[in-house]
């Protein structure tokens, strides 16, 4: 695995590193008002950067393209922003929010750069 394709899976595996540890802790302090944020970080975080990961392992033309870059880095500076966010307004902190709006603004961002980049991809006629 190079390039985009393993950036993608180690931030995979960083996401599902921290979204195991927030359950756990969750699990021992009997406190889950941060399920949604586990839920974000495993769904938005790990799987859908491990989805991203084999989708530039098995194209690797796709990711060698200046816009799959842009796709990594639009992905993982507002997924981290959202994941972070997320936490600090089920913390009780609702000044998050505007930070919080814009983060989750830069991951659709992101999904819809995906789809312009995959689409052609995987329906290109051999």
């Amino acid at each position: 695995m190079q390039g985009t394709a393993r950036n993608f899976f180690t931030l995979a595996i960083i996401y599902a590193v921290c979204g195991m540890a927030l359950g756990i802790h969750m699990a021992i302090s009997e406190d889950h008002g941060q399920m949604p944020t586990h839920a974000h970080t495993m769904v938005a975080g790990w799987l859908m950067s491990a989805v991203f990961a084999f989708f530039y392992h098995l194209f690797p033309a796709a990711g060698q393209k200046t816009l799959a870059l842009v796709h990594f880095w639009l992905t993982a500076i507002s997924g981290i922003g959202l994941m972070i966010g997320l936490y600090i307004l089920l913390a009780g902190n609702p000044g998050i929010e505007p930070l919080l709006g814009i983060s989750s603004i830069g991951f659709y961002a992101g999904i819809l750069l995906f789809a312009f980049i995959a689409l052609p991809v995987v329906w290109k006629k051999a």
